[in-house]
């Protein structure tokens, strides 16, 4: 088989986003449980937000035609935010001509005022207030429905539910949403070398790490996962974790094995199983990723070296669940940065090197961590950006400028 061009990031993950499709099943989750979950259909509001015209501040109600500035008018009474005018029973629920109405941030506006002058503006002698001012309209006024009207479309069908929507959702009544399934997926990783964790090391061995990391991105995401361990360079044990993986999981995340050395059966088996989307790429590090398909569950296929692995999820099987769970995609964000250090570089392959990003008085500064080698990984444990040079860019100067993206979520 001959060797395959390397692909650019951009068509690879192009590519998966538009071959993977969304889970269709949903279940109804009341929104205390909800949290990072995909909405399966849209939000609509049930009600206006404000629900009533309010006051933006605190200070009077009144009727903007009774006022030039210098009038003084009569204290009618007050309204609070849940106690609008009237509901004392000493006072009707109208502001009336001639009359103003000593009101609270967040307080319905009476009936018949149209307009609310800050306390500021305003001198109170007993029940006679005198304005400074002369108002418009619709001053210091929330009006009903500005926010939220009823029955416009509040969250799309695909949000992810953070923070920020809950209590929208909350302040909309809404106790239950509809969301998807999550994606299961399965984690393993392959070769004679590894070892788990407070077991002694022979010569020759190391400790699997990888799967910790993988295993601690997939937590943050909207995912199950089925962890089955460290599977030994061996193909009947391989086969049997990925048909266990066929038969219970929407994905499969695989770490080493999708290199051309002797012992890398995962590839082979992917073939002889499934189908091989693409399996090499041009960036570094991570050139040994695979993507593509068992009869039931997509393949993702990691570069057994630390760094490689960490970076291809982040870069690619992130937004691939992403868009598994149904979630709409966004792009990382992007900087541009001045580099305090030179940095090696051969054209060729886009690189991600790990860097600390600073904002000086001067503008955004980054700083190498030092080694890039994929096999380093305190170079990634101790940076908090990429630095991400173009494929066809050769060495850096310092003082060059430079394009990083900060840490998202899955590695803060």
């Amino acid at each position: 088989m001959g060797q395959p061009a390397l692909r650019p990031l951009d068509d690879a993950l192009h590519e998966m986003l538009t071959t993977l499709s969304p889970l269709t099943e949903s279940l109804a989750l009341p929104i205390e449980q909800a949290l990072g979950r995909v909405l399966a259909e849209p939000v609509i509001s049930p009600m206006d937000v404000p629900p009533f015209d309010n006051s933006a501040m605190d200070g009077y109600a009144l009727r903007s035609a009774d006022l030039a500035a210098g009038t003084t008018l009569l204290l009618q009474g007050r309204a609070l935010a849940g106690h609008p005018l009237g509901c004392e029973g000493a006072y009707g629920s109208t502001c009336e001509a001639g009359h103003c109405v000593r009101i609270m941030t967040g307080a319905a506006l009476p009936e018949g005022a149209d307009c609310v002058i800050m306390q500021e503006e305003a001198q109170a002698d007993g029940n006679r207030v005198t304005f400074t001012t002369t108002p418009q309209p619709g001053q210091h006024v929330r009006r009903r429905g500005e926010d939220i009207p009823r029955g416009s479309e509040v969250l799309a069908a695909g949000t992810r539910l953070t923070a920020r929507e809950l209590p929208l959702l909350a302040s909309l009544g809404i106790a239950s949403v509809r969301v998807l399934r999550r994606p299961k997926v399965a984690l393993l990783s392959t070769g004679d070398e590894l070892k788990a964790v407070g077991t002694p090391l022979a010569h020759g061995e190391i400790y699997d790490s990888n799967r910790y990391g993988v295993r601690a991105m997939l937590e943050r995401l909207n995912v199950e996962i089925l962890d089955l361990g460290i599977i030994p360079d061996d193909p009947e044990q391989l086969r049997a974790a990925f048909e266990h993986a066929q038969r219970e999981a929407d994905a499969l995340i695989t770490s080493g094995g999708v290199s051309v050395g002797e012992a890398d059966y995962t590839k082979q088996l992917l073939e002889e199983l499934g189908e091989i989307g693409f399996w090499k790429l041009a960036i570094k590090p991570g050139k040994p990723f695979a993507f593509g398909r068992l009869a039931h569950t997509w393949f993702f296929g990691l570069p057994g070296n630390p760094v490689s692995a960490m970076v291809t999820f982040d870069q690619l099987v992130r937004p691939a669940l992403a868009r598994l769970a149904g979630e709409r995609y966004r792009a990382p964000l992007r900087l541009t940065a001045i580099t305090a250090d030179a940095l090696k570089k051969a054209p060729g392959r886009l690189d991600f090197q790990r860097g600390i990003l600073e904002s000086t008085p001067d503008g955004l500064v980054v700083r190498s961590t030092g080694s890039q080698d994929s096999g380093v990984f305190s170079s990634l444990s101790r940076a908090n950006c990429y630095i991400v040079l173009e494929c066809e860019r050769g060495r850096v100067a310092a003082g060059e400028s430079v394009t990083v993206e900060p840490f998202g979520s899955l590695l803060q």
